[in-house]
This record gives C-alpha cells, structure tokens and sequence, in this order.
C-alpha cells in the first residue's frame, strides 16, 4: 500500500473517529481515572480525530523525552507533554499535512492550559520508516511510543530499527498497534479501505516478534490486548477467516537480554513511588508488583528494572552468580490467549 493511499484515508477520507468501520481506533473501556483527567485538558478538535487503539502512556514519565510515532492530530503528543512536566519534551512525527495542522493550531492552547513558561512539544512531517531524514539525534529518546500506525507502515522493519536507533541505552519503546493471527493473504492487503482501517496492513503476531528480535529489541514483553471487532459485515467477510487483536507491546532497548528466561534466583521489592501506581506497578502481563512485597524475577526482568528510568523505584535482591535454569511463567506471549491481561491500568 503506497503512502499517499494513508495520506488520503487520514486527511481527507476520515473526518473524525466516527468514520471508522471498526473498533481497532478507540479508547479501552478501562480507562484509568488519572488519565481521564489528563485527557480532558486536550482540546475537543484534537480528541475529535484520535485514531489509536491504546493507552500510551507508561509509567514514570516526569522529565522524559519521549519521541511519537505516527501522531496524528497530537493527542497523544499533549497528554504526554502534560506528564513529562515542563522539564520533558515531546516530539510528534506523522506524514499527513491534514493531521499536522490541527496538532499544531492548538500548541499556544495546551501551553496555556498546562501553565508552562514555554512549549515542550514539536511536530515534523516524515515517514515513520526513514525516521534518519528528520532532525533528530540518534540516542535521544528515553521513550518511543506508537498508537496504532506501525500496521500502516510500508516496511515495519524500517520503522523498529528507526526506533531502536533514537532511543537511548536502556530506553523503551511503549505502543499499541494491530496484530492478525496469521499472516495477512497479498490481495487483502492491496484493499485500501482494509488498509486504512488498520486491518490488511497488520503484522502476524509473531512475524513480529521476530522482527523485534532481529533488530535489536530482545525479549519484547506483552502489556495488555483485546480482541478488535468489524462493525461493518461487508469488510467482515473480506477478512474472513481472520482474527486481529489490538496488543501493547513493550520493547526494552538493554544489552544483554538473553534468548530465554532465566532463573538466577532474584527477586524485587516496588517501593510503591511511581505517581498513580502507588498499590501496584504492572511491568506486563505476567508481572504485577505490590508494593513492598518480594517478587521473584528472572534476569531479562530484572535488567528491565534495573538498568532502566525504573530503577530508583525498586529494592534488588540478588546478582547473576548462580544460575537455576529456565525462569517458567515469563516472557512475550500470545496476543491471541486467554492467560494475559487485557487491562493496562495501573
């Protein structure tokens, strides 16, 4: 699918997020109350033209350089900039001029609205595959976040080398995006309509693990999914026998994750310190923290902790120097079962 069909579905085809056919582009039900209420500081225009299909926005976020991919009209852009607090910055990049335009007619509202003394977001039009065309610097980003645009790229693995590249050691890339359970036939993938919809562009779930792997995102971990629906019965058929699921995945951008989980007999202790996870911090499916209670981990986990922004909210119990084989109960998962969880809220 060429760049200009999305161009077109996006800026002029899609109105609003009413237009959609499916349930891919809408908010989960479970929204925490916390970011309700960061989202009602969003101006109504902006929220108007939300296309994701995910809840962006990890966890310790104050001060962080967050870099979005696929941004769209900048919900996500101004929620973000009110969490990182006026010593963070955002950066949005999408490909529609239409988009664009509402993001940046509203910079001077959300700066008012937030009280910051200067602006901490800026937009760029590119493409999410050839992110090096854009004035940024390698190594930059604490955070990458993407809300279902990856699926729309032309070429996804372009766009997680990108990704790997401007983030910083043991930064992360946060986002949701469409996944199918098998691999999408080439003539529905040529559907403009399926395309647009966030459907025939998706990935096979673990066509895309092995993408991650290959460059460079070692262990990627499953946060939270839920099944999409097709409210429209004549693109219903056209997918048929498919299955999609909207999934947030999590990639940790670490050196020396390794292949499996393995047990070196570690456990952590959450202090319970993050703002809006003070009961719990959820890391991904397989692993919600109490606060001050001892949680077993395997080494990938603990490394994820440790050598990340998530450190200084952690007590470690344990090293590396002896090993008890393979940690069970741990690791990426499949989108498409029952045992992970389908909520993300902390």
């Amino acid at each position: 699918m060429k760049h200009e069909n999305v161009q077109d579905y996006y800026g002029k085809v899609l109105q609003s997020s009413a237009d959609l056919q499916t349930n891919a582009c809408c908010e989960p039900e479970e929204m925490p109350t916390w970011l309700k209420k960061v989202l009602s500081q969003v101006h109504d225009e902006v929220l108007m033209r939300y296309y994701g299909c995910g809840l962006i926005a990890p966890e310790a976020l104050k001060g962080m350089r967050i870099l979005d991919l696929g941004c769209g009209a900048g919900r996500d852009v101004y929620a973000l900039a009110n969490l990182v607090g006026e010593d963070g910055f955002v950066v949005g990049v999408d490909m529609t001029d239409e988009q664009l335009a509402v993001a940046r007619e509203y910079e001077d509202f959300h700066l008012d609205a937030y009280g910051y003394a200067k602006s901490n977001v800026e937009f760029h039009k590119g493409f999410i595959e050839t992110l090096e065309d854009l004035p940024l610097d390698p190594g930059s980003f604490d955070i990458i976040v993407s809300n279902c645009v990856v699926n729309l790229a032309t070429d996804k693995s372009a766009v997680l080398r990108g990704a790997h590249h401007f983030l910083k050691p043991g930064g992360e890339m946060y986002f949701s995006d469409v996944y199918a359970d098998r691999r999408v036939p080439e003539a529905m993938a040529k559907d403009e309509v399926l395309y647009g919809e966030c459907l025939s562009g998706a990935l096979y779930w673990n066509d895309f693990l092995t993408i991650a792997h290959a460059v460079g995102f070692d262990d990627p971990r499953l946060v939270t999914h839920r099944p999409i629906t097709i409210e429209n019965p004549v693109l219903e058929a056209a997918v048929a026998p498919l299955s999609f699921t909207s999934a947030t995945y999590r990639l940790w951008k670490l050196d020396g994750l390794e292949s499996n989980c393995e047990d070196y007999g570690q456990a952590v202790i959450y202090k319970g310190t993050i703002e809006n996870c003070e009961h719990a911090l959820k890391l991904d499916g397989h692993h919600v923290m109490e606060t001050g209670k001892v949680f077993p981990v395997c080494g990938n986990t603990w490394k994820m902790l440790s050598d990340t922004r998530l450190a200084d909210h952690f007590t470690f119990i344990g090293d590396f120097s002896t090993h008890y084989g393979i940690f069970e109960g741990c690791g990426a998962g499949s989108p498409f079962e029952e045992d992970v969880a389908t909520s993300d809220c902390c």
